[in-house]
């Protein structure tokens, strides 16, 4: 294993919390996991490769979508135990809904309300999984 793996502080089930941030304007785009294997393939390839827990399998953002995550850097949080990605996302659309950011919902006087618009419609970028 790599060295500078071993200074990271996985979970009791390996993995770690990943934030992706646009590089250019400092924008959230979302949240995942990653395993040693997926971040040790992110840095290899040079985009963004996950670990999804809900599926158990390693997922290359944009394989489906064709919106991968090139990466800017990879930096570590202070505990070690959290990493932010700065990314150049592309096609300007990160969420699975065809939004720029995965948080779009504002919580605005008790109720979650979407605060940035569809920016393709999901049907038209996932149209192969039908």
């Amino acid at each position: 294993m790599n060295n500078w793996l071993n200074e990271i502080r996985w979970t009791e089930d390996g993995l770690i919390p990943v934030i992706a941030q646009d590089a250019a304007s400092g924008k959230v785009l979302m949240f995942a996991w990653m395993n040693q294997e997926s971040l040790q393939l992110t840095v290899q390839e040079g985009y963004s490769v996950y670990w999804s827990r809900s599926r158990q399998k390693l997922w290359r953002k944009g394989e489906e979508s064709g919106h991968k995550q090139k990466i800017i850097s990879i930096q570590i949080d202070c505990d070690e135990d959290v990493l932010l990605l700065k990314v150049e996302q592309e096609g300007g659309i990160a969420c699975h809904t065809g939004r720029e950011s995965c948080f779009y919902r504002q919580l605005i006087d008790g109720v979650w309300q979407s605060v940035e618009t569809v920016l393709k419609n999901p049907a038209e970028i996932y149209q192969t999984l039908k």
